[in-house]
């Protein structure tokens, strides 16, 4: 299905998040950097919890608690949907930014406990042309395999720096949710109607019997 290639995507940028520093000394990080390494040793002392890895629902909520701070779900979400978010109803929009933030965050929790012998090496921050904007380029480390070049858009909103888009080997994240989700809509004939369907599919991901 196309939306778990998308997520296959997701997954693979957020464990940039979930890595070990190399490459740049951490003196030499820059503010956005600074953000991903925080995270970073945020989840990675979680790991180390005896039983940890064993509850989803735990996992799903303490991701949540260390990303939401740090994306800009508004702003994806708008992003993700173009010209179908202009059209929402203010409903719609809540609706849709709730489930698709929790595909995104149970998507992230799965791998989260899947995944790991990842490193991040960060490579230099080239100036945009506007200072509020910035794209910081990592290369994800695997042993025995090819480095993947993935790449956070963020976005500096009232002094705090937050990502809106992730790029894995030059593919958007936002790009191609928009694709799967315009192409949703046209099928059903309904934003709603794809809503309702996300909204299900999460709820049947999150049950205690799927996650037991």
């Amino acid at each position: 299905m196309r939306r778990e290639k998308i997520a296959v995507f997701w997954v693979l940028s957020c464990f940039a998040m979930l890595s070990m520093m190399t490459g740049v000394a951490k003196a030499d990080l820059q503010e956005p950097q600074q953000i991903i390494e925080n995270v970073s040793n945020r989840l990675k002392a979680q790991m180390k919890e005896p039983g940890f890895r064993d509850d989803f629902r735990k996992i799903n909520q303490f991701v949540h608690t260390v990303i939401y701070p740090h994306a800009d779900f508004d702003l994806i979400s708008s992003l993700v949907l173009g010209r179908l978010w202009r059209d929402a109803s203010p409903a719609e929009r809540e609706s849709f930014k709730k489930e698709f933030q929790t595909l995104l965050i149970r998507t992230y929790s799965r791998a989260f406990v899947e995944f790991k012998d990842w490193s991040i090496r960060y490579l230099p921050i080239n100036p945009d042309e506007d200072p509020r904007k910035v794209m910081v380029r990592t290369e994800i480390l695997q042993p025995g395999l090819q480095p993947i070049a993935v790449s956070y858009r963020m976005l500096n909103q009232q002094g705090e720096w937050k990502v809106y888009d992730i790029l894995i080997e030059g593919v958007s994240l936002v790009t191609n949710y928009r694709t799967s989700f315009r192409a949703e809509v046209e099928k059903t004939g309904s934003l709603q109607e794809v809503i309702n369907q996300l909204a299900k599919r999460n709820s049947e991901a999150l049950s205690v019997k799927n996650h037991s």
